[in-house]
């Protein structure tokens, strides 16, 4: 098939994966915005799992969550997608978790402010590593989003500048600016690290759309054809450009605004507006993981 995403032509809208699905034998599925809203599964999500089960397909999940993979599948258990709809995670705090191992605490050293949830406390599990309660004490800094998704980017200002004043070098454990928890819009770890940088600050990025997450999955599915499928142009989309295979771009996610009405034959003029600012283009455009 001929991709769309670095044509100028416009993606084309399918009424759901099923429809492309004997020209794919492996998918790399986004979780939250595809799979989920950050608190259930979509109601589409399980029965379209359970056909591309039924139809031997390869299913692997690639998330920006700034945790271990494990306590994303448990998380998952609990919403009703269960480990028998799918082959594996892959996470960015999983990436996250193993760079630390392999290298940088012995490039860096091994104390570590962290600035992020205690939800994410599983990324310095099993490893040599010293949580400090200052960046003076620190050797480095660890972002991995908000504490409370109530927060905004400016309580984040001292810590950052504190960080920043001491040219700490960040690893920023998921590349998201913003995502949905339900219907309220959150500011990700990714806008943090974005304002790291304008303060001259050092940033290492795992996750989505960054080359190493999607190699880890692609190996599990040698010689496939492989489509990638999420809700984010600058994550997702890009990401799957990079790693070379076909995607398609949830158009009921972060970028829903962007399409209202153009589903089905919408305006072209707002589509092409809308993709006007992107260097790359999905190859389809689906409301959902819907079969």
């Amino acid at each position: 098939m001929l991709s769309a995403q670095n044509s100028k032509e416009l993606p084309r809208f399918i009424d759901g994966i099923g429809e492309i699905a004997g020209f794919y034998e492996g998918y790399i599925l986004d979780l939250w915005g595809v799979v989920h809203d950050g608190e259930q599964a979509f109601p589409h999500t399980v029965p379209t799992l359970r056909e591309m089960k039924r139809a031997k397909r390869r299913v692997w999940f690639l998330s920006n969550a700034p945790r271990r993979a494990y306590t994303v599948a448990e998380k998952l258990s609990s919403m009703g997608v269960t480990p028998d709809l799918y082959d594996g995670i892959m996470t960015s705090g999983e990436a996250t978790w193993q760079a630390l191992q392999e290298r940088y605490l012995q490039q860096w050293g091994k104390r570590c402010f962290h600035i992020g949830g205690a939800r994410d406390h599983s990324l310095f599990e099993d490893m040599d590593i010293t949580l400090v309660d200052t960046p003076d004490a620190a050797d480095f800094v660890l972002c991995s989003g908000i504490e409370d998704f109530t927060h905004t980017a400016d309580m984040y200002q001292d810590r950052l500048a504190a960080c920043a004043e001491k040219r700490l070098p960040m690893i920023c454990a998921n590349p998201d600016r913003i995502v949905h928890v339900g219907e309220k819009l959150v500011i990700c770890a990714g806008t943090l690290a974005d304002i790291y940088i304008q303060m001259d600050g050092e940033v290492t990025w795992f996750g989505k759309p960054y080359r190493q997450v999607y190699s880890h999955c692609l190996a599990a599915m040698p010689g496939m054809r492989v489509l990638g499928v999420g809700d984010a142009m600058p994550t997702d989309i890009a990401g799957a450009t990079g790693a070379g295979i076909d995607s398609v771009l949830v158009t009921a996610g972060i970028h829903r605004e962007s399409f209202e009405g153009a589903a089905g034959g919408g305006s072209e003029n707002r589509l092409g507006e809308f993709f006007t600012g992107f260097p790359y283009r999905p190859t389809y455009l689906s409301r959902g993981l819907i079969w």
